[in-house]
């Protein structure tokens, strides 16, 4: 078993996956190449990589399909993936990261950049949750609401719900001080880094998430017009 850093570079057009391959090795990282979004999902289940460099226009399933599938599984749902796409739209954008998406980035492309992001991405998981995040293992809203930040997992009425890793960390920022109101920059520096760089508009597609896959809790993240965002002052417990 190897101790190397994976990265499972999906695209079809040859000339970037070599230049995207080129640059991965020279950051350490062992890589598997594929123009497939069907043989990418089975070599994604076959040796669970670290990281997936994801083209959106692919020759039998599309990209996003791809993230859609890899983020239902329970198997590769941490898999991170940056999609690398022609589509920059908003909407295009919108959509990759709302399917779980860690990131996006369009073509035509620095390579230099495209490793600064993928560096930011692996970044937010390998830093520990700041404190205010760690006080306590399990925190318990309405009593049916669970965030269980040592197995990373959210449970609605006993039912598990998958969240990427930065959705997972906004929501366990809200949610554990009630009432409290959160800027949008200070969202991005407890979750990503005071150094990140990142759009407003892409916290506000990630609360967006957040919403849906909690249901009837979606409700008690309030939006604070011009500022940010507040978990409902309520019934919020810590649990050990």
């Amino acid at each position: 078993m190897t101790s190397k850093k994976t990265a499972l570079i999906v695209e079809d057009e040859q000339e970037i996956a070599e230049l995207v391959r080129f640059h991965l090795q020279r950051e350490g990282f062992e890589c598997a190449v594929t123009r497939s979004g069907r043989r990418a999902l089975e070599l994604a289940r076959q040796a669970t990589p670290h990281l997936m460099i994801l083209d959106l226009m692919l020759p039998d399933l599309d990209g996003l399909e791809v993230c859609k599938r890899m983020k239902e599984s329970e198997q590769t749902r941490g898999v991170l993936i940056v999609m690398l796409s022609a589509r920059g739209s908003e909407s295009d954008i919108v959509t990759g990261i709302e399917l779980g998406a860690d990131d996006y980035v369009t073509k035509p492309f620095s390579p230099r950049v495209l490793m600064a992001r993928i560096h930011n991405v692996l970044r937010r998981v390998s830093t520990p949750i700041r404190d205010e995040l760690a006080e306590s293992a399990i925190v318990r809203c309405g009593g049916n609401l669970i965030i269980d930040k040592e197995r990373h997992q959210v449970s609605v009425n006993g039912k598990q719900v998958p969240l990427t890793t930065t959705e997972f960390a906004m929501l366990a920022m809200l949610a554990r001080k009630p009432g409290f109101v959160r800027t949008r920059d200070q969202i991005i520096a407890t979750v990503h880094g005071p150094k990140t760089v990142l759009s407003q508009r892409t916290i506000d597609v990630h609360i967006t998430a957040i919403r849906r896959k909690i249901g009837e809790f979606g409700e008690a993240i309030e939006t604070v017009r011009g500022i940010g965002y507040r978990f409902a002052d309520g019934e919020t417990v810590d649990a050990e």
